[in-house]
């Protein structure tokens, strides 16, 4: 079921969603080599009680960890480890705050100091998808027209679209439907209706889209040829006008 949240559930959403942005640029200017990912679990989980929220991810699904921290070729739900960050590495950070009953999420790859120019433009062109994924998007608009701008996008850099992960409602749950697919044709699917709030998640591999699901630890996805990968997401209202995106 999908569900249209009303002004007052929507002020909520602005309030965890403004933690989950303030948490990433926390990390983002804390974040360096040397660091275990599991230390920068730690600078999340800080963040987020000290703001008197809960890091939703910690035991979702009996998941062990604040974030998702994910370096070069994984792609989502990486654990958090003694997993060293080198100089190079690219790190995903993915967090869903939960704050009066209400969830915002959002991620964000970073560099990690000097860092090859085939892993920037990965980033960079990663991060465009979004914003291509959100231009002309209000009530009305089909949702796979979101995916379809995604790929195109992505494909037309020579990069792979992750088929196996979607974006996804969010808002008392972490995940509510519908599912938002990074692919898509244009003009299909159920119409976005204003009031609705969905997470717009790129995932973009240098390489094939193809991914390893089966893990030893039930979580960690990687891409299928080892290459790097990166992520962007956010949390978005859509509005009669446009969007809001609430994790800016």
């Amino acid at each position: 079921m999908i569900y249209v949240k009303n002004q007052e559930q929507i002020a909520k959403m602005r309030e965890s969603c403004r933690i989950v942005k303030e948490t990433l640029e926390f990390v983002g200017k804390n974040i360096k080599a040397g660091m275990t990912t599991k230390e920068v679990d730690e600078l999340v989980y800080k963040y987020i009680t000290a703001s008197g929220a809960t890091p939703s991810s910690l035991g979702y699904c009996g998941y062990p960890a604040s974030s998702c921290v994910s370096v070069n070729e994984v792609v989502v739900h990486g654990i958090p480890s003694d997993r060293i960050i080198l100089d190079g590495d690219i790190v995903s950070v993915d967090i869903t705050v939960e704050k009066d009953g209400w969830q915002g999420d959002a991620a964000r790859t970073f560099l990690i100091g000097n860092v090859s120019e085939e892993k920037k433009r990965l980033v960079k062109v990663t991060e465009e998808c979004f914003f291509k994924a959100i231009e002309g998007l209000k009530a009305g608009t089909p949702l796979y027209d979101i995916g379809y701008q995604v790929q195109t996008h992505a494909e037309s850099n020579g990069y792979g679209v992750v088929r196996a992960l979607t974006g996804h409602g969010i808002g008392r749950e972490m995940h509510e439907d519908p599912s938002v697919p990074n692919y898509g044709r244009k003009g299909t699917g159920v119409r976005l209706r204003a009031g609705m709030t969905i997470c717009i998640e790129p995932m973009i591999n240098m390489g094939t889209f193809k991914v390893n699901m089966h893990s030893p630890d039930g979580w960690t996805v990687t891409t299928a040829d080892g290459l790097p990968s990166a992520h962007y997401e956010n949390t978005v209202l859509i509005t009669e006008e446009g969007v809001e995106i609430l994790t800016l």
